[in-house]
């Protein structure tokens, strides 16, 4: 059989072998040296142990298609027989807001206390990354944490993995689902993941429900310095409590005002002015949280309301504590508070002029009292 070369009119075919010859011309004579060798087959399993580990880590990460439809669980609101809201149902408290709703001050605050390099990375800070993993092996065997040098987005990915174990898998696994975020989200989606659902203490998840926790404001009424000391608690919120930690906060905020400045965010003396003013926080006490619970009345409906629509994302997209719920009830506040309000009049005068006594709760004085006060499950309902 006769075999003879194809050629296509007006158009030459490549000629392989003569493409083959050459690339063995060069290859060749590199070839001979052993190190070459050895270098090059060091490169091919080293590319081969990553892509194994790359698999193996990156089963059971969230797809594309579950992070663009991802919706951080929500809070089912009550309002009374008017109206008005009377009431939360939430494990945790958060505001979900859109990335535009957020002013610049607070997203300028958050990226120099968190990730100034976040609008220029794809997931990894390579220098932090370079700089924790020097930490983590120089601090094996001596117990605790080193600092990570968490991107926003691998925190994000930290938060969707709901996974908080100190090891190796775990930040590996963090890290492929970062790269995914980037490629699948804008940094805009990306932020607003963060800040809707960063956890910053007193219950509050995300910026807006911290922001009513300390500061009883809004996001868009807040003042440069409640932004940075807003910026200041993903980390480690006890560590920065605002009455238990007052000096710690301060400097702690202080250092974002810092990188605000040193970042172009803000001029010097906006930077020294707001240094300058303290923390202003508002007292987070236990007769808010007893006014809030709503008594037996409210315990009803939302019994009624699992009865009816599940209690977690697991039951379906209307569950009560995340599904993000609006209830019309037929509660009247004023009525209920001053029932409330009758029947522990009704019980100081029962005791005899002394204390209320509280539902078996003691207090250890030889530790931090006005903390466990503050974590009690319920308080006095007198503002005094």
């Amino acid at each position: 059989m006769k075999f003879e070369r194809l050629n296509y009119p007006g158009w030459q075919l490549p000629d392989l072998v003569a493409f083959n010859e050459r690339v063995h011309a060069w290859v060749d004579p590199w070839w001979r040296h052993r190190w070459l060798r050895w270098l090059a087959w060091a490169g091919a399993a080293l590319f081969a142990l990553v892509a194994a580990m790359w698999i193996y880590f990156a089963a059971g990460l969230p797809s594309a298609q579950s992070l663009l439809a991802y919706q951080p669980p929500l809070p089912t609101n009550v309002r009374g027989f008017n109206g008005d809201p009377v009431q939360t149902f939430a494990r945790e408290r958060r505001v979900d807001l859109s990335f535009d709703e957020y002013p610049p001050v607070l997203v300028h605050a958050f990226i120099s206390a968190e990730d100034k390099t976040f609008f220029h990375h794809h997931g990894i800070d390579y220098a932090g990354f370079v700089k924790a993993v020097f930490n983590y092996t120089t601090h094996l065997g001596r117990g605790g944490r080193v600092a990570g040098g968490s991107t926003i987005t691998q925190q994000v990915a930290k938060y969707l993995l709901r996974d908080s174990s100190y090891n190796v898998g775990r930040k590996a696994r963090e890290a492929i689902l970062a790269f995914r975020l980037e490629d699948t989200l804008s940094k805009e989606q990306i932020l607003e993941l963060y800040l809707n659902s960063i956890f910053l203490g007193r219950n509050a998840y995300g910026v807006q429900a911290a922001a009513r926790a300390y500061f009883d404001k809004d996001v868009d009424e807040l003042n440069l310095p409640q932004a940075a000391y807003l910026a200041i608690l993903p980390k480690a919120p006890s560590n920065y409590d605002p009455v238990r930690a007052t000096e710690r906060a301060l400097d702690r905020r202080n250092y974002v005002l810092r990188e605000m400045y040193r970042n172009g965010y803000i001029t010097e003396d906006q930077w020294h002015a707001a240094a300058a003013t303290p923390l202003g926080t508002i007292r987070y006490g236990s007769n808010e949280k007893f006014r809030q619970q709503g008594g037996y009345f409210m315990e009803e409906v939302r019994r009624e309301l699992i009865k009816r629509f599940g209690e977690n994302a697991d039951h379906g997209p209307n569950s009560v504590y995340s599904g993000g719920l609006w209830v019309r009830s037929s509660m009247n506040p004023v009525m209920q508070d001053a029932a409330a309000q009758a029947l522990r009049d009704g019980l100081v005068k029962f005791g005899g002029g002394t204390a209320w006594k509280d539902l078996g709760m003691t207090i250890d004085l030889s530790k931090d009292w006005s903390g466990q006060l503050d974590r009690a499950p319920v308080g006095t309902g007198y503002v005094d």
